[in-house]
């Protein structure tokens, strides 16, 4: 997968998953293989759902040591992802939540999640700690389903190294615009991590980005100047759903991001797009970007 990944041409980094991508690798192979195909690594993220211990919870998991598992295998992973030089650690915790009514102590698995992040947290605070938000997937309902309920968990945590990471997929089947998403982070906490992708809004379609929300991708690439990210951007599309070559997908990410990128590039600063917005005129708003992103007719 590296070797076809450094095969795309303008991929210089990568995120890993923990602990799937180390089971027949160590983390010194591994960081060899992504340098000799031209790319850093930017960050590990941590995958349950390989462990059917697991299946009911990770952090939420009514068995404590179950629970104790799920936070060192976590801890496992921060110290591959210091070895490798890494910095970010995503958390998506999609078995954590519960599928029917009176089914979960609701206080006590809020509680054990809070009490998990800070754990991990502390574990190496020079290393960031993002929480990346699903509504649901595998379980019915997620313990943390929106952008609202992912800053008030990270506010209990408490701790500094922490942060969110936007999918934008994820966002537009929480029904949230990944703009504002982007803006409530910036507020509120630190945007770790972007992962770009586009769908339909009814699950996570993981398709090639700017194909189904392309005025949304430009808006999000504005908001993200604004606030001042420079963050990796993270393809996080799913190729072997529709039979695609990987490395055409991975080409055609690339070349869909510059563009929006530029359009979104001539959009900042534009006065009369600020003005339109500043009254909530749609309609002028709508042609400014219309004229940036297909040309004056």
């Amino acid at each position: 997968m590296i070797a076809g990944a450094g095969k795309v041409g303008g991929l210089d980094a990568a995120d890993l998953n923990y602990p799937d991508h180390f089971t027949a690798h160590d983390p010194a192979n591994l960081a060899w293989l992504l340098a000799d195909q031209g790319m850093a690594l930017n960050g590990l993220a941590m995958r349950y759902y390989t462990d059917p211990g697991f299946a009911i919870g990770a952090f939420t998991n009514p068995d404590p040591k179950t629970r104790r598992d799920a936070i060192d295998l976590t801890k496992s992973g921060l110290d591959a992802l210091a070895e490798m030089g890494g910095t970010l650690m995503t958390l998506w915790m999609g078995q954590d939540g519960f599928d029917y009514s009176f089914q979960v102590d609701y206080a006590r698995m809020w509680d054990d999640t809070v009490a998990a992040i800070a754990e991990v947290a502390d574990h190496n605070p020079a290393l960031d700690i993002a929480i990346e938000y699903k509504p649901n997937e595998p379980r019915a309902y997620a313990l943390m389903p929106d952008i609202g309920t992912t800053l008030l968990a990270v506010k209990e945590a408490g701790r500094r190294n922490t942060g969110v990471t936007l999918d934008f997929a994820h966002v537009l089947y929480a029904d949230e615009m990944p703009a504002h998403a982007a803006h409530l982070v910036a507020r509120h906490s630190r945007l770790l991590g972007v992962h770009l992708n586009d769908g339909y809004g009814k699950r996570d379609d993981g398709l090639m980005v700017g194909s189904v929300h392309p005025v949304q991708t430009v808006e999000l690439f504005v908001e993200l100047d604004r606030i001042g990210y420079d963050g990796v951007i993270y393809f996080d599309t799913f190729p072997d759903h529709g039979g695609l070559s990987p490395v055409e997908e991975a080409r055609t990410n690339l070349l869909m991001a510059d563009r929006l990128r530029a359009v979104a590039e001539t959009l900042r600063g534009n006065s009369a797009l600020a003005a339109a917005i500043a009254r909530q005129d749609a309609a002028i708003s709508q042609r400014i970007v219309a004229n940036a992103l297909y040309g004056k007719s």
